[in-house]
Order: C-alpha cells, then sequence, then structure tokens
C-alpha cells in the first residue's frame, strides 16, 4: 500500500506591485525588459514550469493596463501550450491565472493574494516577481517540505561574506567614521533568505490577521512573510536555494541575469 503523503493543492502568489525606482527604469519593476521579455514574465513561466500549482495568483499595482496585459498573454499562453485542459485548477491542468490589486505594501499585496485563493488551496507559495530566474528546482523543494508536513519552509543560501553588526558612532568618534562595530556574527549560522516561500494556508492567513493589527513600527520592521510566522513561534523549516534566485533590484542585478539567460548554462535547468 503506498503511504507516500498526498501533495497538497497548491497556489502560488506572485508579488509584482513594487515600483522599482532603485532600478532606474521609471516604472514598475516588474515591467522591466529581460531577455526580450518583461521580468515578470520570465518569472511566471519559471512558476507554470515547475508544475507545483494549481492556481498562480499575480499581484500588480492597481490600474496598471501594460500589467494586466502581461498576465492576460501569459494566461493565452499557458492555454495555447496545452489547449486539451479546461483550466479549472485541477492537478495536472493549466493552472489558473488570477490577477488582483496590490497594496502599498508588500503584505498588502500577499494579503489580496490570500483573499482570492481558490477555496480548495491548501499550501500556498510567495514568491518575489524579481526573483524571475528561480530555478524550478526550488520551488520543487519547498513543495516536498510542504508535502512532508512543513507549516512554513523558505528557501535559502549560506551567506559567504563576513557580517559585521555596527552603531552610529557617537563624540568625538563621528569625525573617524559614521559607524563603529559592535561585534561579528557567526557566519556558519546565518543564511541569506530567498523566495518561493512556503506555508499551509491557514498558518499564512492566520499570521497576516495578527500583522494586519501592528502599528507603522512594527509594520516596518517585518521583511517577509517567513517572519510574520515566527512570530506566530511556528517552525519555520530551511531548505537550499540557489545562485540563480538573486532578486533584481538594481542595475547591476539586471546585468547578471541577462548574463544568466544568455550564458551556456541554461538556467531554468540548473539544479541550483
Amino acid at each position: 500500500m503506498d503511504s507516500a503523503p498526498k501533495t497538497p493543492v497548491t497556489a502560488v502568489i506572485v508579488v509584482a506591485a513594487g515600483s522599482g525606482q532603485r532600478l532606474g527604469y521609471g516604472m514598475p519593476k516588474a515591467k522591466v525588459p529581460l531577455g526580450g521579455d518583461s521580468i515578470l514574465t520570465h518569472a511566471l513561466r519559471g512558476v507554470a514550469g515547475s508544475g507545483i500549482a494549481q492556481q498562480i495568483c499575480v499581484a500588480i499595482p492597481p490600474g496598471d493596463p501594460e500589467l494586466l496585459a502581461l498576465c492576460e498573454a501569459f494566461t493565452q499562453e499557458l492555454k495555447a501550450e496545452r489547449p486539451d485542459t479546461p483550466g479549472d485548477g485541477e492537478a495536472g491542468d493549466v493552472p489558473v491565472v488570477t490577477i488582483v490589486d496590490g497594496g502599498a505594501t508588500r503584505a498588502e499585496s500577499v494579503r489580496a493574494g490570500l483573499a482570492a485563493l481558490l477555496p480548495a488551496t491548501e499550501a500556498v507559495l510567495v514568491h518575489d516577481a524579481a526573483r524571475a530566474l528561480t530555478p524550478e528546482a526550488v520551488f520543487h523543494r519547498v513543495s516536498r517540505a510542504l508535502t512532508a508536513g512543513a507549516l512554513a519552509v523558505i528557501p535559502v543560501m549560506p551567506v559567504v561574506d563576513t557580517v559585521k553588526t555596527v552603531q552610529p558612532t557617537s563624540g568625538d568618534g563621528a569625525a573617524i567614521a559614521p559607524e563603529l562595530v559592535t561585534g561579528t556574527a557567526a557566519r556558519e549560522t546565518l543564511r541569506a533568505v530567498q523566495t518561493p516561500q512556503g506555508f499551509e494556508v491557514a498558518t499564512l492567513r492566520r499570521a497576516h490577521a495578527a500583522a494586519a493589527a501592528f502599528d507603522a513600527g512594527q509594520a516596518a520592521a517585518v521583511t517577509d512573510d517567513a517572519m510574520l510566522v515566527e512570530l506566530l513561534g511556528v517552525p519555520v523549516h530551511a531548505v537550499r536555494g540557489a545562485s540563480q534566485s538573486l532578486k533584481i533590484t538594481t542595475p547591476l542585478d539586471l546585468i547578471i541575469a541577462e548574463g544568466l539567460l544568455e550564458g551556456p548554462l541554461g538556467v531554468r535547468w540548473v539544479e541550483g
């Protein structure tokens, strides 16, 4: 008798409502061209290519006709690839693509995505569109951990740089340098966090419901969904991420991403 756990019905929320100011293109980051397509299109293809999602929910800036058109074009692309499937969210089917208005903050965009999930959804992955080249293997590792029983799981990478803690320099020392080192973190226990971050859907909803009562200072201190779950006291598991999952934030990041697309490695098929 097969006792393997059943893969939960899974949705992926793609957060694509950022302004992209640091990238310097004067447009939302998701629209910025990357290798002949938009950053958002690459991100959506990566999600769909992983095959884990029955629904892909995309949070975009409200009233943005260009990003809306990109999402609709992606939907048609999926249907053209598998024309014989009904697209109603069943396992093995073309995923349902749902488009929602993102909020002023990342957390608000995620909440909008959570509100739009199909009723049968059991697990949800939250993915930054800016990590447009995330290999499919990373989605699979996160999904497998959820299937094995994790309530929360994140992909991580070891920190290779030495990391110092600092504080502003005071008194006469301010004339020497603006900050003073207060300690050196143990690099062996540090990890850089990536997306997609995966959750049992009820757990993530509970975490965001609690966060809705945060004041401005508390909200600003939260940098990812896993942190909200940590605040509930829920264990957050970690799986291996990938170097290709860089977050495209600055012009240099975009150059590196272009190089990955043009290089000989075939980024989508590299086991990161």
